[in-house]
């Protein structure tokens, strides 16, 4: 699925500050490379079907087995056993017995030292990966898991290899014994276990997280023209989300959402874009249940921001984001499209007539979807002549200066204006009759 980095900005699948990215919701992995891959897995979503089921199908053979799997792996064991893998350490003997290990721990303590740390590392590796070897056996495996399986099992056919990981003390021969098999026999095997523990990790994550906050995987359809339906669809960041019914489909591709600030517009469009992403990755998402197409590309107009470097108004960007979004969606493939508050850099009368236009052109694209939120309700009546375009609308409720909001999704276009209140309520009005 096609996404550029506005996009992945816009729907916070990374973020500058870390924590408020999904990325590191969804991150349970341990070690630095597991992380590598995890970040990989999310900033390439599938762009074929097979490759969507196959890594739900992972997922779910790990789910099955999630609470065993070996601790014994840790960011600093894996951290130690590449630095020795490197370490610039004087010949090991290549036959170790009592007599030439005595030996080069005398005259190469330091080296002496850096193996009998190492190896115990090396050793718990072993053991964890042999465990891990164990509980994926025993578990009906995709083609990709059978594969790693393969090269795990062959790795411990190896009697040296295989007796490290079953080792629980060590004489001063078996230290220096390891220490030459470790870095001039299996030094290539070794960093492809690591590679391969990796890439575990973090498919060891996404079914973490998706047994962590209950996620569900999603149905995908296979046919030509764009469909999506979730039921009780939320935005996985928020700790008390309230839940959204949705569908889009040919006949009413085009949802117009309107409601009033803070009454959960942009919340709903994020969560749109992010469990659509969630899907493409091969993720479970945030919902009761979703149905979708397989779609071609994602694309958002939510955070555009000026440049004053480039002496680039906030409205030349909002008009160069449309501009782009038109030339890519026109190839005729199924597009998500999420524009959030379109034209806010221009006077309301402007961008009422800029909107109109850019909504009456986009309808005509049958083969994506759209979701467009908007203060501008008057250009709603205008737009109900069309029949594939859906009106719904966050309620507000207004006593006493209180406001109140259900996030709750009705049919039709919202009247709410509460800027005054809210100006009001936060005595700024008071402010100025004081000055």
């Amino acid at each position: 699925m096609q996404i550029d980095k506005i996009t992945f900005n816009d729907i916070a699948i990374f973020h500058a500050e870390e924590e408020y990215s999904i990325f590191h919701k969804l991150n349970f992995t341990r070690t630095v490379g597991g992380k590598e891959w995890l970040r990989r897995f999310f900033s390439d979503p599938h762009h074929d079907l097979k490759r969507i089921i196959g890594t739900q199908n992972i997922i779910k053979a790990l789910l099955n087995r999630i609470d065993e799997w070996p601790l014994e792996i840790t960011n600093g064991t894996i951290i130690m056993m590449e630095k020795f893998l490197d370490y610039n350490l004087d010949p090991v003997p290549q036959d170790a017995n009592a007599f030439n290990s005595y030996i080069y721990r005398i005259l190469h303590s330091t080296d002496y030292s850096m193996i009998k740390y190492s190896v115990e590392h090396f050793s718990d590796f072993y053991r964890g990966l042999k465990k891990l070897l164990g509980l994926l056996e025993a578990t009906d495996l995709s083609a990709n898991l059978s594969f790693y399986v393969d090269r795990m099992k062959a790795v411990f056919k190896e009697e040296p290899l295989a007796k490290l990981a079953s080792a629980s003390e060590f004489s001063r021969k078996d230290y220096v014994y390891y220490a030459y098999y470790l870095r001039n026999v299996y030094r290539t095997d070794t960093m492809e276990m690591i590679e391969i523990f990796s890439r575990l990790e973090a498919w060891y994550s996404m079914a973490m997280a998706v047994k962590t906050y209950n996620l569900q995987f999603p149905e995908f359809l296979v046919q030509d023209q764009p469909y999506l339906e979730a039921k009780g669809l939320y935005h996985v960041m928020l700790p008390e989300p309230v839940a959204y019914d949705l569908e889009l489909q040919p006949g009413a591709n085009f949802l117009f959402l309107t409601g009033a600030n803070m009454a959960g517009k942009s919340t709903l469009i994020k969560a749109v874009g992010a469990a659509v992403f969630l899907a493409h990755v091969g993720m479970a998402v945030p919902a009761k249940s979703m149905r979708l197409c397989l779609f071609d590309g994602l694309l958002t107009n939510i955070n555009v921001a000026d440049n004053i470097a480039k002496g680039e108004s906030y409205f030349f960007n909002e008009v160069q984001r449309i501009k782009n979004t038109i030339y890519k969606i026109r190839d005729g493939k199924k597009w998500l499209v999420l524009i959030d508050e379109l034209f806010k850099g221009t006077n309301v009368q402007d961008a009422m007539k800029c909107s109109l236009a850019v909504i009456k052109g986009l309808i005509r694209i049958k083969n994506s979807l759209f979701i467009l939120s908007t203060h501008l309700y008057e250009i709603g009546e205008e737009l109900r002549q069309y029949p594939n375009i859906s009106f719904r609308y966050f309620e507000t409720n207004v006593s006493d200066d209180q406001l109140e909001f259900s996030y709750q999704l009705k049919e039709g276009i919202s009247n709410d204006r509460i800027g005054y209140v809210i100006l009001r309520r936060e005595k700024v009005v008071e402010m100025l009759d004081n000055l």
